[in-house]
Parts: structure tokens; sequence; C-alpha cells
């Protein structure tokens, strides 16, 4: 067969050319195209979602680009460029394969619950611009590979869980306009890089762990607009040229730790509008440039350490809206330019020490006000009658302002929602003024307690708005009865009305406040029975009735209140046994108070429910039977009084778990049986009664019965005791061992001299005879049966004495830290060096004053060691627990001692620790026999634990305090050579004159001064001769805030009131501890009780 040959013309040939590339274009496109929908697919195939979402995903349809959240280019071939599916209810991993959307420009997953990491995979989409995964679960690290999106303009991976540091790279994205990486666990320091791109506009890095300096690089940036680093933990000083960017108008750098002062502003175009510094450890004074932020509309710089005025200057920002200054240290007069700027707002400048004048006219030069806070600023004048034409005031905080005259009439002011003006000194005549705001109906806190406001409550109470949510009436003179209306205010959660003269009934009306969270009654003349419509308040936390005349039974629907942690019935009239149904509510955490009543009855079993209860007081009723051992399942108490009632039997086996007990009196029932031996462990009680039971056998040694003046046992007559306790006779087996004693005594008196001559001698020609010989460590009798160890022992655990195991030096020798082979936990072993004159007089009176010193606020020695080293010299080492919170220096003065991270001292840690200093002091000055004088007591003396328990140490100078006989007329027996450290010792110790335990009263009243105001006895102002008992005593009376130690109370919420209370009774009782007379000194027992009793306040005021 022939076959046929078709032969084309170059011009056919052409014609075919298209016609060709239109069959293959398919193909190619096909390709392309069928990627983007596999790799959708993939995407789809790891998420769960709503059936609605990706109802329209199907591997059966090929028109991807009319699925739910996907756009398409509008161009042939149509490639995925956008997936959004944003706030769509997604659960589930973001795959690898979504990158394989090549030609994606948006990827829009916000507002879902993602979780697992971010695929590295993501860094491939070289066209995205895009990136948006925030309000998810993502963890994990933020991969570097992102940064090779170099398209990348929007990046936010805002509230996840992501953890490790901010990639470096990212500062290598030349388009990048906006990076949020906000409300996630980020560590480490913000790269320095960031700020590189000239394209960055937005940058939020708010509410992570960031630490470091801001980067120079991102306040120098020419296009950074908003700057967000709030709730780090940066720190350092704010960057100088920080106001003077031409670009940036929100600084946001709120919650952190920035120290040192606020720089100045130079430049005189600065963009800035909104500026927050507040609750940062901020210093210095504001300075008056700030004025010149024209632009200006937001300023906070509350909850900071500023001193000084405030700057005249901003009252002529005539931009700002928002002004707050709370919590500072800021005194002076308040600028009258602040209450002549009608743009404001918003004005708040509570807690600080400033004075000023409500100008008469402030209701027209602040027209637009809305927040009004000036409490603490003492104004001594009258509220202008002008305020009521400020119509659009929602807060107004007069508090503590020192105001008198009457209560305007405020209800013309339509929009009032919050009125405080509790603590001031008005001459209220009538209550007109309570009828008045019945007009606002959008009040929703009423405060006005601590005022001199008489007469009866009217019942237009109940015509206040039913938004109403705090009433607070405590502390004035109200009399007659609660009106019923009360009932009608159901929006209340909070009803103070404590402290006045109120009487009759509580109307059963109460019941109706279903929302009432808070109800307080205490301290009037309330009477009749408790009403059981306060069972309906079931949303009750705190209820205090105490200190009324109330009578009758407890009224058992209180149980069906499940929500309480406070219960206070105590100081009434109440009969009745308890009901069994209190002890089940499980919630009942602060305190259960029913002291002072009639209950009678036995405590019912179930009060072991109350197993999260911190305090039980039942204390001077009329309980009778056995204690329960149920009980003893309350393992968070820390105070228990059940004295004064009729108690019988034992102490349960079930109170050993009290771990945490403090306070625990059981006196003055008919408790009997001997005292447990497990008492001895509680070491955490500071009093423990027993007085008054009927207790038997001998007094447990050791642990809290060392301290006699945490322990009360006298008036049970069964007990003895092993050491002299006041009301208590000596232990003995035989009717006449006092007779042997005595015969036993002038026996000793005779053959004890001469033995110990005879064993003198004998250890001086030992000593002689082993000179340049090796020895065998010798220990001291306190530790005959603790381990022994060598002087290779300690080379070993001292690294050879090596530097990085130095901790301390002393005048005496130095301190290392390290590791006993016998000794699980780290050590600090002191060595003397002998070649200082006194080292070896140091190292003894040491020795002796620890022999049988037992207290848990004194340094224990575990070990010693008398030896030679290896050139066969005298070797002397004294090894004790290591503290790894050093000492007391290191905190009060960290930036001396190179520590200048470490956090400051809280007040409440300050008062433990001066307490726990105390008690130290009390048992050396008054429970030791003879008394003990640790003569060289400070700061770098008092050491702290991990828990910031403080023990004294170093009792080199010690010496004991001997009666004065015919034959020794020296009253004290010194240790040590005298010593003590300059600005700690008192006159005396240079005057020849007799020492005695006022030496350390006196020393101790410094410690206390200096935690009080952070200044040493020894810095540079008192070169002059002065002291800083002498500057305290004459400046404190002026201005006390001045004086304080401003990170003292910087974590405080009601510092006024710790101030008050607590702070000024601590100053005067450093200052009494130290006058020059020593006979003028307190006594150290007295100091105690002083302390604890400043310590139970400030536990009053933080709610403890």
């Amino acid at each position: 067969m022939a076959s046929s040959q078709i032969v084309l013309s170059p011009g056919h040939g052409l014609l075919l050319f298209p016609l060709k590339f239109l069959l293959f274009l398919p193909l190619v496109l096909t390709g392309g195209t069928e990627d983007d929908r596999q790799a959708l697919l993939c995407f789809m195939s790891q998420l769960s979602a709503p059936s609605r979402v990706l109802a329209s995903w199907s591997n059966t349809s090929m028109e991807f680009c009319s699925w739910e959240g996907i756009t398409c280019s509008s161009q042939s071939p149509r490639r995925v460029i956008a997936l959004d599916l944003s706030s769509e209810g997604i659960t589930g991993s973001i795959p690898p394969c979504i990158a394989n959307l090549t030609f994606l420009t948006v990827l829009q997953l916000s507002n879902n619950s993602f979780h697992g990491s971010i695929p590295p995979e993501l860094g491939l989409l070289s066209q995205l611009s895009n990136l948006n995964l925030s309000m998810n679960s993502l963890e994990g690290n933020i991969p570097s590979e992102l940064s090779s999106c170099s398209q990348l303009k929007i990046l936010d991976l805002s509230n996840n869980n992501l953890q490790g540091s901010i990639p470096s790279a990212f500062g290598d994205l030349p388009l990048l306009q906006k990076l949020v990486l906000a409300n996630s666990r980020l560590v480490g320091e913000i790269p320095e890089s960031i700020g590189g791109s000239t394209s960055l506009t937005y940058v939020d890095l708010g509410n992570n762990a960031l630490t470091g300096r801001i980067p120079e690089s991102l306040v120098n940036s020419s296009s950074l607009q908003v700057l967000r680093l709030m709730r780090n933990a940066l720190s350092g000083q704010l960057p100088t040229n920080l106001f003077n960017s031409s670009s940036l108008t929100d600084i946001c750098l709120q919650q952190n730790s920035f120290g040192g002062t606020i720089p100045p502003v130079t430049a005189m175009s600065s963009q800035v509008k909104y500026l927050d510094l507040s609750d940062n450890n901020l210093i210095g004074t504001m300075p008056s440039s700030l004025g010149n932020l024209s632009s200006l509309i937001y300023l906070r710089l509350s909850r900071n350490i500023l001193l000084g005025s405030i700057p005249e200057s901003l009252g002529h920002v005539t931009t700002l809206e928002v002004i707050s200054l709370n919590s500072n240290n800021l005194s002076e007069s308040v600028p009258p330019s602040l209450f002549n700027m009608s743009s404001l707002t918003f004005l708040a400048m509570t807690n600080n020490s400033l004075i000023g004048k409500i100008p008469s006219n402030i209701g027209y030069t602040l027209p637009n006000i809305q927040e009004l806070l000036l409490s603490d600023v003492k104004f001594d004048a009258s509220i202008p009658a002008s305020l009521l034409n400020a119509s659009n005031l929602q807060t107004f905080n007069l508090a503590n302002c020192g105001l008198t005259g009457s209560i305007p009439l405020l209800g013309s002011l339509p929009n009032l929602q919050k009125l405080d003006l509790g603590f001031n000194m008005f001459e209220v005549d009538g209550w007109s003024f309570v009828s008045s705001l019945t007009n606002c109906s959008r009040l929703t806190r009423l405060m006005l307690d601590g005022n001199n406001i008489q007469g009866n409550l009217p019942s237009t109470i109940g015509n206040l708005s039913s938004d109403l949510q705090w009433l607070w009436l405590g502390g004035n003179n109200i009399t007659g009865s609660i009106p019923p209306e009360i009932g009608n205010l159901k929006g209340l959660t909070k009803l103070y009305m404590d402290y006045n003269l109120l009487t009759g009934n509580i109307p059963p009306t109460i019941g109706n406040l279903h929302n009432l969270v808070d109800l307080n009654f205490t301290q009037n003349y309330l009477s009749g029975v408790i009403p059981d419509a306060i069972g309906n308040l079931l949303q009750l936390t705190n209820l205090r009735l105490d200190r009324n005349n109330f009578s009758g039974s407890i009224p058992a629907s209180i149980g069906q209140c499940t929500q309480l942690t406070t219960l206070n019935l105590a100081y009434n009239s109440l009969n009745g046994s308890i009901p069994s149904n209190i002890f089940q509510i499980y919630s009942l955490s602060v305190v259960l108070e029913l002291s002072h009543n009639y209950l009678s009855g036995g405590i019912p079993e179930e009060v072991g429910n109350l197993v999260n209860l911190n305090k039980l007081t039942i204390s001077n009723n009329r309980l009778s039977g056995e204690v329960p051992s149920t009980l003893g399942k309350c393992v968070l108490l820390e105070s228990l009084e059940m004295q004064s009632n009729f108690l019988v039997g034992s102490i349960p086996q079930s109170f050993a778990k009290f771990v945490g007990i403090k306070i625990m009196d059981i006196s003055q029932n008919k408790l009997s049986g001997k005292i447990p031996e497990f008492l001895t462990s509680f070491s955490s009680v500071y009093y423990l009664n027993l007085s008054f039971n009927n207790f038997y056998g001998e007094i447990p040694i050791g642990g809290v019965f060392s301290n006699a003046s945490v322990v009360s046992v006298e008036g049970n007559d069964g007990l003895c005791a092993w050491a002299p306790t006041k009301g208590i006779r000596f232990c003995s087996s035989l009717a006449d061992r006092e007779s042997m004693h005595k015969k036993l005594v002038l026996t000793l008196k005779i053959i004890i001299p001469f033995v110990i001559v005879t064993i003198t001698l004998f250890c001086v020609l030992l000593a002689r005879s082993r000179k340049g010989m090796k020895l065998k460590p010798q220990l001291l009798p306190f530790n005959q049966h603790l381990e022994q160890i060598t002087y290779e022992d300690i080379v070993k655990a001292t690294k050879s004495f090596s530097s990085d195991s130095l901790i301390g030096l002393g005048s005496f020798g130095m301190v290392y830290n390290g590791n006993l082979e016998f000794q699980q936990d780290q050590v600090a072993i002191k060595i003397f060096n002998l070649n200082i004159h006194g080292a070896n007089m140091s190292f003894v009176a040491e020795c002796e004053a620890l022999r049988n010193v037992r207290h848990r606020n004194i340094i224990k020695i575990i070990t010693s060691c008398s030896s030679v080293d290896s050139e066969g010299a005298d070797f002397k080492a004294l090894v004790f627990k290591y503290m790894k919170n050093g000492n007391l220096e290191m905190w009060l003065h960290p930036k001396k001692h190179e520590h200048s991270q470490r956090n400051a001292l809280s007040f409440s840690q300050r008062v433990n620790i001066v307490l726990e200093v105390a008690f130290a002091l009390d048992y050396l000055h008054n429970h030791c026999v003879p008394p003990l004088i640790h003569s060289d007591l400070k700061p770098s003396n008092i050491l702290l634990d991990l828990d910031m328990v403080a023990y004294v140490s170093d009792f080199g100078s010690a010496r004991f305090l001997c009666p004065k006989s015919n034959l020794d007329q020296e009253s004290v027996t010194s240790l040590g050579c005298l010593k003590g450290t300059v600005g700690y010792i008192p006159l005396e110790y240079g005057m020849s004159k007799e020492i005695s335990t006022k030496a350390d009263v006196y020393s101790f009243g410094v410690i206390l001064l200096e935690m009080i105001t952070g200044i040493s006895p020894t810095d540079e102002i008192f070169s002059d001769g002065t002291s800083l008992h002498e500057l305290v005593a004459g400046e404190f009376a002026k201005n006390s805030y001045n004086l304080i130690d401003p990170t003292m109370l910087q974590d405080e919420i009601d510092a006024t009131e710790i101030m008050m209370n607590c702070v000024i009774p601590l100053v005067r009782t450093g200052l009494s501890c130290s006058v020059t007379s020593p006979k003028d000194r307190c006594e150290m027992g007295h100091v105690c009780s002083e302390i604890l009793r400043i310590r139970h306040e400030l536990s009053k005021i933080d709610g403890e």
C-alpha cells in the first residue's frame, strides 16, 4: 500500500502555531490551579468547623475560587491570592501544605481556635503581604523563616500562646508596616534590628515577658507612629530622645520596670498625642518641658515615684483631654491652670501629698469634664456650687480632701455614675442631698463614709437609682433604724453602714437585695434577731454583723449563703447552738468569727468541712464537749481561738496537721491530758496560749516552747518544766529532790573549779605538744552529735577557696558557699583569719554564744572545724546554712552591692523582717540565762532565707550580761573584743559606759528607721555629724511622705491608710529605740508587742 504524505506550505504552518498554543495552554493552567485546589483540600483536612463554613469546600468541586473565604486573581490563570476565614469558629492546626498557595498575598485566620505551631513553610509565600493569625491558641516559637516573606506589610500574631524570642530577622522585612505580637508569652530582649525598616509605622509587643531596654532604633525611627510595649518586664532608663521623634504619636510603656527620670522634651514639633508611663519606677520630678508636647491628648504617669510639684506648663497644653497622676509622691500646690483646661475630660491626682484650692468657677472652666478624681488633695474648703454646671460629670471623687461645709444638691448632674465624698468634714444639715441624688438615674456608686453625717436615714434612700451597686455610709453618726425601703435598691452589691449609731432591727426587706456581695453593719446598736431573709442573699461573700446587740439563735438560713468567705457575728448576745450547716459553707476561707456571745452546745463535727478556712474564732462563749478531731482537716488555719469556753478532753492528734498555724489560743477551758510533742514543730506560730486548763506532765522541750514570749502555759497545776517557766514548777521524780539538788550544787561548787583548772592545764599541754602536727579536727561540745569535718573537707567544699565560691568578707575572715558530703543543702563556711588580732577570740565568742541558743530567727551552726591547715597553721571555721537571699543590706541598698535588678522589699516584707529580728533580740535579752548582748547588729548581719525569713547572725562580738555580785563588779562578760559598726552603735560604746541590752535596742532602732527611709546611717549626708535618728525626728513631723523609701508602698492599694496606721507607728518605735539615753530606750518585749500589733493592723488593711 502506498503511503500518502501531506505537505504544508509555510503559510499554513504559521496559521497552525496559535492553534497548537491554545491546545497546550489548558494543560499548563491545570497544573498551577490544581496545585491550589489540592493545597486547599489539604488545609481543609486538618480543620473542624461549623458545617456552613466549609460547605462549599468539596473535593468534587473544581471551582475553588467560589469557595467560602477564597479570593482568586481576576485574570487567567486564576490563582488563590487571599484566604480569609476569620471568626468562623474553626479548630485544628495549620498544615505546611498551605505554603503551596504560592500566589497568596493575604492569609487571614484570626479569631479562631487554631492550635499547634506556626509552620515554618509559610516563609515560602514570597508574595504574602498580610499575615494575620491573631486570637488563636498557637504555641511554640515564632519561625524566623517568616522573614523570607519579603513583601510582608502586616504581621499580626497577637493573642496566642507563642513562646521564645522575637526573631531578629524581622528587621530585614523592607516593606513591613505593622508588627503586632502582643498578648503572648514572648521572652528575651527586643531585637535592635526591629526599628531598621523605613516603612514601619506600628509596633505592638505588649503583654509579654520581654526584658531589657527599649532599642534606640525604635525611638530613632523616622516612620514609626505607634509604639506599644506595655505590660512587660522592660527596665532601664527611658531613651533620652523618646519624645523628640518627628513621627511618634502613641507611646504606651505602662506596667514595666523602667527607672530613672522622665527625659526632657527638646523638640518643638513633637507629634506625641498619647503618652502612658504609668506603673513603673520612675523617679525625680515631672519635667516642665512636658508642656512642649503641644499635640498631647492623653497623659498617664500614675503609680510611679515622682516627686515635687506638677509643672504649670501642663495647664497650657490646650489639646489635653486626659491627665492621670495618681499614686506618686507629688507635693506642693496644684497649678490653677489645670482647672482651666476646657478640653479636659479626665483629671486624676489621687494618693499624693498635694494641696490646692478648688476654683469657684470650676463648673464653667471644665465644661467637658467627665471624671474628676482628686481624693487626698487637701483643699480645706467646700465644694463650689458651680460644679452643678458640669453636666458631663460621670465620676466625682473628693475623698479625704479636708472638705467642709455642706454637700451640694448634685441631682442636676444627669450623667453622674460614681460619687465618692468619703472621709471629709462636712456639716450636713438633713438629708436633702440624698433626696436630690434620686434624680441621678445612672448612679452606680455612692460613698459618703467617714464623715460627720448625723440624723436618721431617710426613707428616700430607697428612691436612689435602681442601678446603684455601692452604698457606703460607714463611719458616720447616723441614728435611728434602717428604713425598709433599703430593699428597693435591688442592684446593690456592697452595702456598708458600719460604725454608726443605728438602732432597731434589720428589716426583712434586706432579703430583696439578691445581688448583694458585701453586707457590713459592724459596730452599731442593732438588736432583735438576725432575720432569716439574709439566707436569700445567695451571692453574699462577706457578712459582718459583729459588735451589735443581736439576740436569739444564729439563723440556719445563713447556711444557704454558699458563697461566703467571711462571716462575723462576734460581740452580740446570740445564744443556742451553732447550726451545723454553717460548717457546710465550703467557701468560708477568710474568717469565721462567732466569739463573745452566749453560744452553747458542742462544736459540730462538720467543722472539718471548712478546709480552706484561715481564721476560726469561737472564743468567749459557753461551748462544751470535746474538741472534734475533724477540726484537724482545716489544714490552712493560721489562727484558731477557742479560749474561755467549757471544752474538755485532750488536744486532738489531728492538730498536728496545722503546719501553718500562727495563733492558737485554747486557754481558760477544761482541757486535759499531756501537751502534745507535735506542738514543738509549729514553726510559724507566734502566739500559743494553753493556760488555765488541766494539762499535766512535762512541758515539751524545744521548738516554740523555747520562746517564753510566744507560749503561755500558766494555770495548769499538773504541768512541770525543765526550764524556768512562769507559774510552772520544776519537774522532779523524788519528794526530796530539792534538798538533794542543794547538796549537789554545794558539792559541784567545790569540785567544778578544780576540774576546770585541771582540764585547762591538760588542754594547754596537749595543744603545745601537737603544735606543728596535723591534728584531728576538734568539734565544739554542741556539735558532738553532728558530722565531724576536716580541713580537707572544707578545701573540697570551697573548691580550694576559689574566688567563685567567695560570698562575703568580714572583719575576721571570709565566707564561702559550698557543699559538704553529709549535708544535702548548700552551706556557708565562715573561715577565720587567725592572723587578725581578735579573730580567735571572735571564733570562741561565736561558739559560746550559739552553744545553747535555740530560736527560729537566730542562725544555727551546723558544725565547726578547729584544726590545722596544710602548712600546720591553726585553722578555724564555722559552718552555717546557706541563705540564698543574702542579707538585709543587699535588699535595702541593691545598687551599692551590684544587685540593682533585685526587687524592692514590700512593706509587708519589711514588717515581717523587723518583727522577726525583734523576736530574736527579745529572746537573747529576756529568755537566755544569762542574757546575751549581740553588740554588732546591722543589716549585713541579718540573713534572709528563700522564704524571706530573717535570721540574726555573726555573734563574734557577743557578750553575756551577768548579774553583779560582791566578787564580780563587771556586769558584762565579753566573749569578743568590743567592736560594733559606726552608725549602728550607741554613744555609750565610746564613752566607757556600762554596756547593756539597750545597746542592741539602739542598733535595732537605727535598722528600723533605715528600713522605712531607705537611708543608710553611714550615708554621706551625715558627714556633718548628724544621725539618722536626728534626721527622721526633725523631718518626719513636717512631711512623713518625704522621708519614706519610695519603693516601699508602690504596690500598696491603701497606701494612705497604711501610712497612718502602720508606717508612722513603726517610725515612732524606731525613734524611741534609738534615743541617746539607754534608760529611755524601749525594752524588746514591748517592741515585739507593738510591731505585732502593727502587723495585725496591716493584715486587716490588706484583707488577709
